[in-house]
């Protein structure tokens, strides 16, 4: 029997001025849902989350979504309604992050979510939907950089950079780093927060100008034993050119831009490593180790100040704050509407 659940759908491409109004909420039915190819789970989703591909994708930006109608959301965790798999039953409470969902798939901006069969992770016994999406694709991407800074430097060696400290993988690779033992510096430009982030297990707080600077030499005053880069552009090449003898940064972001102006000095006369992090086409082995990590070992679970709630009626502000550099933490998303329910 067809089900109707509400969802937000995105019918064209907007620019940033426009927030989300490129879509809105409407009320589909399972029949609306796109079909799989192969064994498939259908999912009735009980929290998704807001990253910042999320906020472009409700924008309908050509580099996430390439067809419309579209249901963003990169992220969700409930239960299994439906399942063509021996993995997975009925009422199994599971997550998805990455691949294609939000993007080339509908998403998790929807009462109901179909994917194939092999994306679902089980959080039985493990996270409730919430607290996996308080994680999220940030958490998830945070837990693999600090996997990646692991493989090269121990805790003791020195200070651990975290750029964009308050954002969502900046706040969870903080906190991780810091339950690891490593002395975490963080860079924002929130001072407010800063008090926040000590208690998140921050050593020290600084503001961006840490890594701004008008020298283009090719090497930097060794500074840093690693760090977590998430914001891409001219402060990743400073603080490449800032890494001590063995270093590495885990990178996972552009918001400072795409451009990486750096020459191969780092790396040949001090060995650094770049190592870059995505999470979309994470490999499943590695990926339920990541969140076998966060589950157990690992768990962090964020200060009530820093994860707020919204509907889908409310997405366009917390879309228009991502995007206009004021959101802090973790937002997540209930796929519910009043409007819809009128």
């Amino acid at each position: 029997m067809s089900k109707s659940f509400a969802a937000w759908v995105v019918d064209k491409a907007t620019d940033k001025s426009d927030a989300a109004n490129g879509g809105g909420v409407r009320e589909l039915t399972t029949d609306d849902l796109p079909p799989v190819d192969g064994p498939s789970v259908l999912i009735e989703v009980e929290c998704s989350s807001l990253n910042y591909k999320d906020a472009l994708a409700c924008q309908g930006h050509p580099g996430v979504v390439n067809r419309f109608p579209h249901v963003p959301g990169i992220d969700c965790a409930g239960r299994v309604l439906e399942s063509d798999s021996a993995s997975f039953a009925p009422d199994d409470p599971v997550l998805v992050t990455g691949y294609d969902l939000g993007a080339a798939r509908w998403g998790g901006y929807s009462g109901l979510v179909r994917v194939p069969a092999d994306w679902p992770v089980s959080i039985k016994d493990r996270l409730s939907p919430a607290q996996a999406m308080a994680y999220g694709t940030a958490g998830f991407t945070a837990a693999q950089c600090v996997m990646a800074v692991q493989r090269c430097v121990e805790p003791g060696r020195g200070d651990v950079l975290v750029t964009g400290a308050t954002g969502g993988v900046g706040v969870y690779a903080v906190a991780i780093l810091a339950k690891l033992g490593y002395r975490v510096v963080a860079v924002t430009g929130k001072p407010a927060q800063a008090d926040t982030l000590r208690g998140l297990g921050a050593a020290e707080v600084v503001g961006r100008d840490v890594l701004e600077g008008e020298s283009d030499a090719p090497l930097l005053s060794e500074r840093w034993a690693a760090a977590v880069d998430t914001v891409g552009g001219a402060p990743l090449a400073t603080l490449v050119r800032s890494i001590r003898h063995r270093g590495v940064v885990a990178a996972c972001g552009l918001v400072a831009g795409a451009e990486l102006p750096l020459t191969v000095y780092p790396f040949i006369l001090r060995g650094v490593t770049l190592a870059g992090v995505d999470s979309a086409k994470c490999p499943r082995e590695p990926r339920l180790e990541v969140w076998r990590r966060l589950s157990g070992p690992w768990r962090v679970d964020l200060p009530q100040e820093l994860v707020d709630t919204v509907t889908l009626d409310e997405l366009p502000d917390a879309v228009a704050r991502i995007l206009s550099g004021r959101h802090v933490g973790r937002t997540l998303v209930r796929p519910t509407s009043e409007a819809a329910l009128r």
